[in-house]
């Protein structure tokens, strides 16, 4: 199984961050049993700093190299990833995507009625690379902004109707699509460090969500069960923003 993250700031996180990314594949390596990859074009960080893609000072310096591969950018949401999703599936051989995107797009792109086409897009355009291409999408987690921005809440609310219609529609049995659960007890006040991304609580939380999700409807792996900060054992590899101000979008 090749399985490849794909989002926005949430999943590419920040110098210094563990990532859910990171907590996934402590979930992986603890409960999956048999052989898989995490696979992507990037491995990087954001740097907020330079603004730029360029950072690899992960929370734990002993996150495998070959396990931070991802398909993620600060900035970047549906609009951006539906265009290059078959190519980065074809060249990545990638048989199961995690994703997470929405928020972006509605807060600065795309309304929820055209973010809902772009994500239809995209899921047809990886099953044009991979048939059999298994996803798992989690929905829109509405962040601080949609506490004091009632229309801005409302789009949340319709993407998040508009997706789950999609998963709906498109599900099949060669391809299947699962729409995760918002976290439970997810709380942007705790599990947040700017009430948007998250912090190492938040993290546990995003990557339970899709954890369960594969195990319930998949029986993949095993229910989540938070793991230490700290790997046991690696080697080393070689070598923060509120969405209520415009970022910059990298590609690359």
């Amino acid at each position: 199984m090749r399985f490849m993250f794909v989002g926005d700031s949430m999943t590419i996180g920040r110098a210094g961050d563990f990532t859910w990314r990171y907590r996934m594949w402590q979930h992986l390596e603890a409960s999956l049993g048999g052989p898989y990859a995490i696979v992507g074009p990037r491995t990087a960080l954001h740097d907020t700093g330079t603004g730029t893609p360029a950072s690899y000072a992960y929370g734990a310096p002993a996150f495998p190299a070959a396990a931070r591969h991802h398909l993620a950018g600060w900035g970047e949401g549906w609009l951006h990833m539906a265009p290059v999703i078959a190519d980065t599936v074809a060249a990545h051989r990638a048989d199961i995507l995690l994703v997470s995107l929405g928020l972006i797009d509605l807060g600065f792109y795309t309304d929820s009625e055209q973010t809902a086409r772009n994500a239809r897009a995209f899921l047809a355009a990886a099953r044009t690379a991979n048939p059999h291409v298994r996803c798992v999408l989690l929905p829109v987690i509405p962040n601080i902004r949609a506490e004091s921005d009632a229309p801005f809440a409302a789009e949340c609310d319709r993407f998040n109707e508009l997706l789950a219609k999609a998963v709906a529609d498109l599900d099949a049995p060669m391809s299947p699509i699962l729409l995760a659960s918002r976290p439970p007890g997810y709380d942007i006040h705790t599990d947040t460090y700017d009430g948007t991304h998250p912090g190492p609580s938040g993290e546990h939380r995003l990557a339970a969500a899709y954890a369960d999700a594969m195990h319930q409807a998949w029986g993949l792996g095993g229910p989540y069960v938070p793991a230490a900060d700290r790997p046991v054992t690696a080697s080393p590899p070689a070598s923060p923003v509120r969405a209520s101000a415009p970022p910059a979008v990298r590609t690359g």
